[in-house]
Order: C-alpha cells, then structure tokens, then sequence
C-alpha cells in the first residue's frame, strides 16, 4: 500500500514536471531565464521519473536517483543564480567582469557532492526506515538545500518592492522544494533515518510547486512589473492575527486528516499542512487581499481614509525617483492614492488636442479628446474627479458633462483626474478600476485633485525642460548655418572670379575646360549645402493649387528613383490654399521618406480622395516600418534622424506646415510591414465637398 502512495506522489511530480518543462519548451523564444528554468523542470521531471522506477525495483536510491537529485538542486540553483546575476560590479579601472566569490562557493560544492555520489554510490546508498550508511550523501542533500534557500531569499530580497509581485510565486514554488528537502534530510541526521512518511510526500510537494512556478512563468516572462504596498502598524497586527487563526484551523484539520485517513493519514497530513502554507503565504503577498485589508481598517478604525503624511511622503517619492519616465511615474502615484492598478496619461498638444501620452497596465488607447469638448471644458471649468460608474449611474449629477463614448468603452476604466495648472486643463488621467471597492467622497476626491496639481507641476517643468532643449538646438542649428552660407560665400567668390577672368581667356580651351570643371565642383558643392537646409525663412504666399496636379508632379519628379512611385488619384479636382513651393517640399519629403525605406522590389502608393469636406493624402509604403515607440517619442521630434546624413527636421517641419494650414498629418506603421501616412487638409472650393465620401 505505501508503495503504491510513493508511486503515486513521486508520478504527480514527473507528470507535472514534464507538462511544465513541454510549455517552456514551446514557447521559448530564446531567452536566457526561459532556457535555464525549462532545464531545472526536465531535471526535476527526470529525477521523479528515476525515483518512480526505483520504487518498483525495491525502493532503493540508487547512484543515478542520486546524481539526478543533486542535478536537479544544480538545476534550480543555477536558474536562481542568473536571476540575480553571478557577477560582480566591476570597479573603474576594471572593465572585465568578475564572477562573485559566492557563486564560486556553490560551484564547488555542487562539485564535489556530485563526485562523491559518483565515487561512493556504486551498489546503492541508504533504504528509507533503515540506517544511513552514506552520511557524507545525506550532509550534501542537506547543505545544496541550504544553498538554494538562501538563494530564495536574496533573489527575493535584492528585487525591488515595486517588482515583487512578479517574482512572488516562483520565490514560494522554488522555496517550497527547498525547505521541504531540509526538513527531510534533517530529519534523516537527527534519527539516523529516513522518515518513509515524510519521504513519501515529498513527491506531492514537488507536485504543488509546479502551479507556482507556471504562474510566474506565464505572468511576467521578463521578472518585471509592480505591486501595492501597505503602510500602518495595524495593518501588519491584523495581518498577524488572521495568519494565527488560519494555522490553528488548518493544524486543527491537519490533526483530524492524520487520525482518520488510515495509512494515508501522515502523507495527507503534511501534503495538507504544507499546501495550507502556500496558500496562506500567496494570500499574504495578494496585492488585491491586502487592498482590501488596507481599506477596511481606514473605514472602520480611523476617522480619516488616509495618512497623509505617509502618503504624501510616497507619492513625492514616486514623482522624483530617476528611474522610468515621468509620465509612466505620474499614473503610478495618482494611482497608488486610490489602489488602482494601471490608467493613462492625455497630454495638451500644440494643435490643441488631449493626445494619449502614455499608458501603465492598461491596453493601447489611441483615440484623442479635443479641448473645446465637453470633457475637457468640465474638467477645466469645474476641477472635478469624474466618477466613471458614478456617472452611468446619475448622468445629472456631472451635467452638462456629456462622456465620449470612447472613454465609456474603455473596460474597467474607472477616475478621470484633471490636471489643472493656472486655472488651465494641461491633461488628464484616467485610473483603471481599484483593487477593492473605493467610495469617492470628499477625502479621496480633495487629495487626487492636490496631487493632481503637483503632478502637473512636474509634467509642465519637463515640457519647459524640452521646449529649452529644443531652442537651443535650433540655435545650434542657426549657428552651424552660419558657417554654411560662409562657404556658399567662397563659392559665390570663385564663380564670381572665374566671371571675371572669362572675358579675357574665353578663347583659351584649357580655361574652358577648367571653368568647366570648377563650375561643376561649385554646383555639387552648393547642391549638397542645399539639401541640409530648410528653405522656411521665405515668407508663405497662398495660392489655390490643385492638388491633383501638385501630386502629379511630385510622382513624375521621383520617377528617376526605384520603386517608382504610383499615384492614383479622383476624377474631381479637389483645390486647397497654400504655398505651393513650401507644400510641395514637405509632401515630397514625405514620398521621398517612403521611397528610401522601400526595398527596390517593394512599392509605394500616393492617393487622393476627399472625405468629410476635406482632402486627404495618403503615402504608403511596404518598406522596413517603424516601432510604437519611436512614432510615439521621436518621429515628430526635431534633429531625430535615423539616416546617417539626415538633420532631422524634415518630418517635424511637415507636421507644422500642414498644422499651419489647418490640417493634420497622421501616421499608422508596423515594423517589417510598411508605413502609411495620412495628411489630411482643409478643401478650398466648397461646391466639391458633395462628391466627398
């Protein structure tokens, strides 16, 4: 009977340890983390298996379970090495990485345990019940045990508190292994023999860790993401009381499992008992579980929901720590005011919109607010924290405030904050659902709309920050003009000499030859000196263009280049008013863009339809494409180029020309796809709006 609960528990490990290790293997995609955890599974799948095998031959731990034992421990304690980085921070004068003496340590003890289980474990070591003969075996078992708690605890404790919470469950899963392999083999020292029971369920253990270690894996691949913390003495007191009662009641069903569950009484004991402990452990570190708790004693035991100052203390931390952008920083401490676990940023543009600017745990939103809406204006007007559900609920207490259904759309989207500075909206903030229930009263809405106002302090200092960065560039910019229009001033002085001289050597062929060639130097010279600057110092004069002839021309121009642009256009001509010269540089510089990031092979599409009373352009390419991130932070940013030669300005020049004359200019890319860009302008002619779409 007991070999068949050894073969049972020691199978529900293999099988788990398998079905973990074939996931990984699946989903590898190459990275280091992924390789070395898929690695310890099959070590620990394999080792299982060898135990399996070894009951139905006797219940011996023969040299190869042993070896696979002490693999296994190798296994997870190399995957936890990597986690926290087996090198050490290298000095000023020391370039070359070195290896911590600690990691050196375990290597060696690994080593030799494993030589020495080669070496002495040739007919089979100790029988579980009978006396150990291999004390030196049974030491290692107990010291690699050691090495991989202590492993749990720094990888833990060297992570963090705002990344814990991906790390949490394979901390407890791994820790698991290890504590009960010290609890066993020590065990084993002090009696001089290994308890059967306990030995027994040792596969069970095994078996519920896998759980653990899956959700981390699946959770957060990269070890990376963030986690709510508690602040008042009370709250850890009642933390510890709850714990006490639940170890009581477990230990009172741990006792009744024992006595009534007949030979499987001590392995349902400990399996029970010991997985009472996981759970117990995962509730404890439950971001949602300790929201809750955190609320429920501010409501029921102080006057106040918060501590302010303990409060203010870790929103002003938030804001002014170096590490991660600002506006990501801004969403984390609005939302930390009220347990929220993710939201987004809008951002006043130039233009005049409320742009998204950033998101934290929430999904990509994209859809823009303009600032004469309803929305902005009774955000402005009012400096009130939007109760989404609040709303649904009592649409009159918000009026006249009329929510874009965009905003309603957004799946548990919960606070609108406004960001007010001098009495105008800046932006906005939008906090997803909290963790457990918030009633927004006076108290919570008076504290979001003062850290709201900080917050915005911090955004608008950053913006002046870029805004000087800019002009100084530009000024670096005008600077180096300077000394370009100084060589078009030689090379105005050249021509001008060479002039000079033709009438008295006109007739002399090795003068013209040589004018030939100079005039030819001087043109390729001032072409080049051309392409570097814009030419937006003339003044705008402007015109009706047709902007189907306009296209025309821009396609015929880039005709000489591969892909050979293809222009399809409407039957009606549609006319805006602009400066045609200053139009066509920036929308040739938009085709010019597209044809150089397209393979020869690839195309390149310009068309021109009129939708809504407007006209719109689009440019598309199948070229390399572009990521979020850069259109997001640096496409429309001057002196941002990724050409070698380029000055970057030319992008953002367009987008302002074309904001100048009214309209806007978007762009919709996907790497290794292609790129699209949408110029949409303003039709001149009113009478051809009604063929427009």
């Amino acid at each position: 009977m007991l070999t068949n609960i050894a073969t049972i528990s020691y199978s529900a490990a293999a099988i788990a340890f398998f079905f973990i290790s074939t996931l990984l293997l699946t989903s590898w995609r190459g990275r280091l983390y992924g390789m070395m955890l898929a690695i310890a599974c099959l070590l620990s799948a394999t080792w299982a298996t060898a135990v399996v095998v070894n009951i139905t031959w006797g219940y011996s731990f023969t040299a190869l379970t042993n070896m696979l034992e002490l693999l296994r421990n190798a296994g997870w304690s190399t995957f936890l090495i990597v986690l926290i980085g087996p090198f050490q921070q290298t000095t000023i004068n020391s370039s070359t990485p070195r290896i911590r003496s600690s990691v050196l340590f375990i290597a060696l003890a690994y080593l030799f345990f494993i030589c020495y289980a080669l070496y002495t474990y040739q007919d089979g070591s100790f029988v579980p019940g009978m006396p150990i003969q291999a004390l030196t075996g049974i030491i290692g078992c107990v010291v690699t045990a050691i090495i991989g708690i202590i492993l749990i605890e720094q990888f833990y404790r060297n992570t963090p508190p705002e990344k814990r919470w991906g790390i949490k469950f394979i901390c407890l899963g791994i820790g698991a292994i290890f504590i009960y392999d010290f609890y066993l083999f020590s065990d084993a020292l002090l009696f001089r023999s290994v308890n059967f029971d306990i030995w027994t369920a040792r596969g069970i253990i095994n078996a519920l860790a896998v759980p653990l270690i899956a959700v981390s894996a699946a959770r957060n691949p990269k070890w990376t993401v963030g986690i709510a913390v508690s602040r008042q003495m009370i709250f850890y007191t009642a933390a510890l009381f709850g714990t006490a009662i639940y170890l009581l009641i477990m230990a009172g069903a741990g006792y009744y499992l024992r006595f009534s569950g007949g030979k499987w009484g001590i392995v349902l004991q400990m399996s029970f008992l010991f997985g009472a402990i996981i759970l117990l452990v995962g509730i404890l570190f439950s971001g949602t579980i300790r929201s809750w708790l955190k609320v429920f004693i501010s409501k029921h035991f102080y006057s106040y929901n918060y501590d302010y100052r303990e409060e203010w203390l870790r929103f002003t931390h938030t804001l002014s720590e170096e590490k991660g952008a600002l506006k990501e920083r801004v969403i984390q401490s609005l939302a930390q005011l009220v347990e929220s676990p993710g939201g987004g940023l809008w951002l006043k543009h130039d233009a005049g919109q409320f742009i998204p600017v950033q998101q934290w745990n929430m999904c990509l939103i994209k859809e823009t607010e303009e600032a004469d809406s309803s929305l902005c204006e009774f955000l402005e007007q009012r400096d009130w924290v939007i109760d989404l559900k609040e709303y649904q609920a009592n649409p009159l207490k918000y009026a006249p405030l009329v929510a874009p259904h965009w905003l309603l759309n957004i799946t548990d989207a919960w606070f609108v904050i406004p960001l007010i500075q001098h009495s105008n909206l800046f932006g906005f903030v939008v906090l997803m659902k909290p963790r457990s229930k918030i009633k927004l009263n006076w108290e919570i809405r008076d504290l979001l709309k003062v850290a709201g106002k900080q917050a915005t302090s911090y955004l608008a200092q950053e913006s002046a920050s870029q805004a000087l960065m800019i002009a100084r560039q530009f000024e670096s910019f005008n600077r180096m003009s300077t000394f370009v229009v100084h060589d078009l001033k030689n090379l105005i002085f050249q021509l001008s000499l060479l002039l000079s001289n033709a009438q008295k050597h006109k007739n002399n062929p090795e003068f013209q030859e040589d004018m030939i060639q100079t005039v030819n130097l001087s043109i390729g010279k001032m072409k080049r000196l051309l392409e570097k600057l814009s030419n937006g110092s003339s003044q705008d004069k402007p015109d009706q263009i047709p902007l189907n002839q306009l296209l025309q021309e821009i396609v015929e121009s880039k005709s000489i280049f591969e892909p050979k642009p293809v222009f399809e256009t409407t039957s009606t001509e549609l006319y805006i008013s602009a400066d045609r010269s200053r139009l066509k540089r920036v929308i040739s510089h938009i085709v010019q863009n597209a044809i150089e990031a397209t393979p020869k092979k690839g195309s390149v599409k310009i068309r021109l339809y009129c939708q809504n009373s407007e006209a719109t352009i689009e440019v598309q390419d199948t070229g390399h494409g572009m990521s979020e991130k850069f259109v997001q932070d640096r496409l429309f940013m001057p002196f941002e180029s990724t050409k070698s030669a380029g000055m970057g300005i030319g992008v953002f020049e367009s987008r302002e020309y074309i904001q100048e004359l009214g309209g806007k200019m978007d762009v919709s890319t996907q790497e290794s796809i292609g790129t699209t860009f949408y110029i949409t302008l303003k039709l001149l002619d009113p009478k051809h709006t009604s063929n427009c779409a």
